[in-house]
């Protein structure tokens, strides 16, 4: 099965049958869940949870497509358990926001925030990173993100999400470190993703969100999940869908840089429902801002979320 192979499976809205399908096709069409976990594996499901926004919104992954997924890796055997270092407040505030705890609770699936820091030697320049523990010690990571535009990026798909692993406030710490070259910091992003080495990645696009991304956008319809093991094949799709060029694209212009993954449509095996008319020609690709955090921009940040957990603590 070539690496390349990306799966295409259409998806109208987040009905939880329909989703399930959805979600079911997807492993199905990429060679079945044992093809990436094993019997009582411990998986973690790595959702986009970058603030406490409602399912209403497209800034976070929606619960529907977590919960189904979670439950397909429940009946086949495995430990799943869901978890990400948001960039405001943490992966329970999150969660709550999405109405995703109850339904994680029946299923008997915890939600940990991926704290913990390890500092491990990342890509050819061994960059010195804060991955979380709790993400290294599991035995495969799923990767569940957004499909949304990005003021700093375009748009992220499928290679950005795995930054949060990386714990807490480094985050930040690294845009102000790394942001002042787009190339250097989707470097960063693309070793941090070799690092992790998630399994597979499915990607939300049932609701998609343009325009201001990745928070402040415009939730768009646009009824797709895309999947693959290799995350620029996917991303390479994604344009497709939007009808955006892959060279307007910092992480896929990184990634032919430097031979990681396949950009080249023409190598890339698509899968499962044909594109055809599926193409949303109004997709807004935002005016790109700098990468780079100001130092005062990072205190902020860690102030802001101190605050936000201080309220989920008190209930307010």
């Amino acid at each position: 099965m070539a690496d390349s192979r990306v799966a295409l499976t259409r998806c109208g809205d987040y009905e939880p049958t329909k989703v399930a399908e959805a979600v079911a096709r997807q492993f199905a069409l990429l060679g079945g869940v044992e093809r990436f976990v094993k019997r009582g594996d411990r998986v973690l499901v790595k959702p986009n949870f970058i603030a406490p926004r409602s399912h209403r919104h497209a800034t976070q992954t929606h619960p529907a497509v977590i919960v189904e997924v979670a439950r397909l890796l429940k009946d086949f055997g495995a430990r799943p358990f869901v978890g990400d270092s948001s960039a405001w407040a943490n992966a329970w505030v999150c969660a709550k926001a999405l109405k995703l705890d109850e339904p994680l609770r029946a299923l008997g699936v915890p939600i940990r925030t991926l704290g913990r820091p390890r500092w491990r030697r990342i890509g050819e320049d061994g960059t010195y990173v804060g991955l979380s523990r709790v993400a290294l010690d599991a035995d495969v990571i799923i990767n569940l993100p957004k499909f949304k535009s990005h003021q700093q990026l375009m748009a992220t798909f499928a290679v950005k999400n795995m930054f949060g692993c990386v714990t807490g406030k480094w985050k930040p710490v690294w845009h102000f470190a790394r942001g002042g070259d787009a190339g250097r910091f989707c470097r960063l992003l693309i070793d941090i993703y070799r690092y992790m080495n998630p399994a597979v990645t499915i990607i939300d696009g049932v609701m998609a969100m343009d325009g201001r991304g990745p928070i402040r956008g415009r939730t768009r319809p646009l009824g797709w999940l895309v999947g693959g093991t290799d995350p620029i094949a996917c991303e390479r799709v994604c344009c497709e869908l939007i009808g955006a060029g892959p060279e307007r694209m910092p992480i896929i212009r990184t990634a032919g840089d430097i031979g990681f993954g396949c950009a080249d449509m023409e190598k890339i095996e698509v899968v499962g429902d044909d594109i055809g008319e599926g193409v949303c020609r109004d997709f807004e690709l935002p005016e790109l801002v700098p990468i780079r955090f100001s130092l005062y921009h990072v205190f902020r940040s860690v102030a802001k979320q101190v605050v936000l957990v201080a309220k989920s603590m008190t209930g307010r």
